[in-house]
C-alpha cells in the first residue's frame, strides 16, 4: 500500500463489533496470514491468526476472524505490537473489511489456552476482522457513546509546547487524534521543545505502550503525506531525515532504516 492509501484508511476506520453472517473468504484469510507472518519475521513478535474468533466473544455478533496481538514482555514489544497491528488494521480497512482493537471484552484465558504461549510471551490485545454490517448495532452505538463522551484533542495531549507546530507535525497530530486507543483514553503525553517533538506514556510496561505504537504510526503517515520523511528514535523523539532521505513505509518498524 502507498502512504496515500494508508491515509485514506485512517479516515475510513471505525471500530466494528457487528459482523455479517459471512466468514472471510479463503483468499483473504491467506493474505492476512501472510501479513501476520511478515510482521512476526520483521519485528520478532508473536501474532497469530485465528480463523473463527466467535468462541472467544459474547457481545460481538456475526462471523469474524481475529489476530492475536502478542510478543515478548518488553516495552518495545508493546509499542511494536501497536505499530504493526495498526498497519494490518489499516490494510484491512482499505480493502473494505471491518476491524476492531479489543483489549478487554473477550475471553483472554481461552485464547491463552488455545495458543499455548511460552511464559515469556504476553497477549496485549486482539484485532477482530470481518465483513461489517451496513448499520451499527445497538451494542456498537452504546459502546461508542460510553467511550466518546469527551474526545481529547491533540492540543490536550501536549504537556509542553514552546512554539507553533510545523504544518506537517500539526497534520500528523490530527491523525493521532484519529488513532484507536483503549476506551478512547489517548494516553500519550507529547512535548514540543526546541523544535523537537517527543512523547511518552505513564506506566510504559502497560498496554498504554500499545496505544503509543498506534499513535506513532498515525503520526508518521500524517507527516509523510506532507512530504516529511523521518522516524521515531529510541528516546521516543521524532527525527527528520535531512540530507539522507530514506523512504518511509508503514510496514517498517519505528526506529528502523529501510
Amino acid at each position: 500500500m502507498t502512504n496515500a492509501e494508508y491515509l485514506e484508511a485512517v479516515e475510513k476506520r471505525h471500530s466494528r463489533r457487528a459482523y455479517r453472517q459471512k466468514p472471510l473468504g479463503s483468499e483473504i484469510m491467506q493474505i492476512i496470514k501472510e501479513m501476520v507472518e511478515a510482521v512476526n519475521n520483521d519485528a520478532n513478535l508473536d501474532f497469530t491468526f485465528i480463523e473463527d474468533a466467535t468462541p472467544f466473544f459474547k457481545i460481538f455478533s456475526g462471523k469474524f476472524s481475529m489476530i492475536v496481538i502478542a510478543g515478548p514482555d518488553t516495552q518495545k514489544a508493546r509499542e511494536s505490537c501497536g505499530y504493526y497491528g495498526e498497519s494490518i488494521v489499516l490494510q484491512c480497512v482499505y480493502h473494505g473489511l471491518g476491524t476492531c482493537w479489543v483489549s478487554g471484552t473477550y475471553n483472554e484465558n481461552k485464547v491463552y489456552e488455545a495458543l499455548h504461549l511460552p511464559s515469556d510471551k504476553r497477549i496485549y490485545a486482539v484485532i477482530t476482522i470481518g465483513y461489517a454490517k451496513d448499520k451499527y448495532s445497538l451494542v456498537e452505538k452504546t459502546m461508542y457513546n460510553a467511550t466518546h463522551k469527551k474526545n481529547k484533542s491533540y492540543q490536550d495531549m501536549f504537556e509542553f509546547c514552546d512554539a507553533k507546530l510545523p504544518e506537517a507535525y500539526a497534520y500528523g497530530m490530527k491523525l493521532v487524534e484519529m488513532a484507536p486507543s483503549a476506551v478512547n483514553r489517548r494516553p500519550v503525553h507529547f512535548r514540543y521543545e526546541n523544535g523537537i517533538l517527543s512523547g511518552y506514556v505513564d506506566e510504559p510496561y502497560s498496554d498504554k505502550s500499545v496505544d503509543f505504537g498506534i499513535a506513532k504510526l498515525h503520526f508518521l503517515i500524517g507527516v509523510r503525506a506532507k512530504g516529511i520523511n523521518g522516524k521515531w528514535s529510541l528516546d521516543n523523539s521524532f527525527e527528520e531525515y535531512g540530507g539522507k532521505r530514506i523512504k518511509f513505509t508503514p510496514d517498517k518498524a519505528e526506529g528502523e532504516d529501510d
